[in-house]
């Protein structure tokens, strides 16, 4: 774990702190002794972090539960993120849902609201009721209990009070709207959902380990977040990875973002839905083709098909272009990719050039609907597990 040149003590220290916290927050308890091994630090430095963070309340230390297979002498203290004291609050606006969480270290759901999202509602307009949730959790939190910030995550497509779906960027004033709505309390950051997906997955889901991925995200629209060399690739202003309207057919759908045969119109849920002869407002009815299909029913196995070629053809587009070590599958595109992943994966070999497509795997996501919530989370937790010495100053 090399300082940066000309990196002073204090530096050091905090970067030192911000590794031990950093690791205990996504593994766990952790014991000193495997801390010493993991982070290439000697005992006596482990030591003295680990006290650090336990005199400031971000971690517990007690005595290694003993076992025959521990080797006879003094037991290691385990160190324990407080995920009962320290906490941030998560928010996610989906294409249909609000919902809020609070999130301890070591990314443990302490509580969780949700309400149906109205069609046509804007964003700005679900400040209220997520507040709403906010204040309610703040009230059933522990007393002493510390709350380090907050992020919201927030899905690109909705649809209206007439049933058309609509493409929108992430409104931007809405962490300021927040922190008006709620007058005290932890500031909001904002990002868009697929992002936040993806950085949850990459931190505690299929992704873990593997800094270099695409997260495919499917609802109403199709959104990529993008990883690279383990950092986030957002684009200008936060509104990158719209891969959902890169056009792969021309002559084909006309798109609500105003362009025709955009990839969405061939891999999201409408086109499922049109393909299987349902009504596309139905989003129910996408768990009711999938099941169909899997039980032989000749139309539903059809669409199944056909969307799941269109989005090998997509999939193998964007492994040319950003040669990942894996492309993760999440939300709707989940369980189309899980039905349909022989034609994925032979449209990929059939498009994709070998240097990319040789080693690049296909996974379903893993942290199912709570992966927005959890990827919040980590994006709140990131000044604190930066600098643990700011928690002082994060509320």
């Amino acid at each position: 774990m090399p300082a940066a040149p000309g990196a002073s003590q204090e530096e050091i220290r905090r970067q030192n702190l911000g590794a031990v916290l950093r690791f205990v927050h996504v593994h766990g308890p952790t014991s000193r002794a495997e801390l010493t091994g993991r982070l290439g630090l000697n005992r006596s430095t482990i030591g003295a972090l680990a006290a650090d963070l336990a005199a400031a309340g971000l971690v517990t230390e007690e005595a290694e539960a003993p076992t025959s297979a521990r080797r006879a002498g003094r037991p290691s203290l385990v160190v324990t993120p407080c995920s009962g004291r320290v906490y941030t609050y998560a928010l996610s606006i989906e294409a249909d849902r609000l919902r809020a969480a609070r999130i301890g270290l070591g990314g443990r759901i302490l509580d969780l609201r949700e309400v149906r999202r109205p069609p046509g509602l804007a964003i700005l307009d679900a400040v209220a009721p997520l507040a709403g949730f906010v204040r309610a959790m703040q009230d059933s939190a522990a007393a002493g209990a510390l709350p380090i910030g907050g992020a919201v995550a927030v899905a690109d497509t909705t649809r209206d009070a007439q049933g058309r779906i609509r493409i929108g960027a992430t409104d931007e004033r809405l962490g300021d709207a927040l922190r008006d709505e709620l007058a005290t309390g932890p500031g909001f950051v904002t990002g868009d959902m697929a992002d936040i997906a993806a950085l949850a997955e990459h931190v505690r889901g299929v992704a873990a380990g593997i800094d270099d991925l695409i997260y495919l995200h499917g609802d109403l629209g199709v959104s990529a977040g993008i990883i690279t060399g383990g950092r986030l690739v957002a684009g200008h202003r936060g509104h990158g990875g719209k891969v959902g309207h890169m056009v792969v057919n021309p002559h084909g759908l006309p798109c609500g973002c105003g362009s025709r045969g955009c990839w969405e119109t061939e891999v999201g849920e409408s086109a499922l839905l049109r393909h299987a002869g349902r009504g596309p407002e139905d989003r129910a009815a996408v768990l009711e083709v999938l099941g169909a299909a899997a039980g032989g029913e000749p139309v539903a196995g059809a669409a199944v098909r056909q969307v799941a070629d269109w989005l090998g053809f997509g999939v193998a587009n964007l492994v040319n272009v950003v040669n990942p070590d894996l492309v993760v599958f999440g939300g709707s595109l989940r369980e189309i990719y899980a039905a349909g992943a022989g034609e994925v994966r032979r449209r990929l070999d059939a498009m994709a050039l070998p240097a990319s497509r040789e080693h690049v795997q296909l996974r379903a996501a893993t942290l199912g609907r709570n992966a927005a919530l959890i990827g919040a989370a980590e994006l709140a937790f990131e000044q604190v597990l930066a600098d643990p010495l700011s928690v002082g100053t994060a509320e």
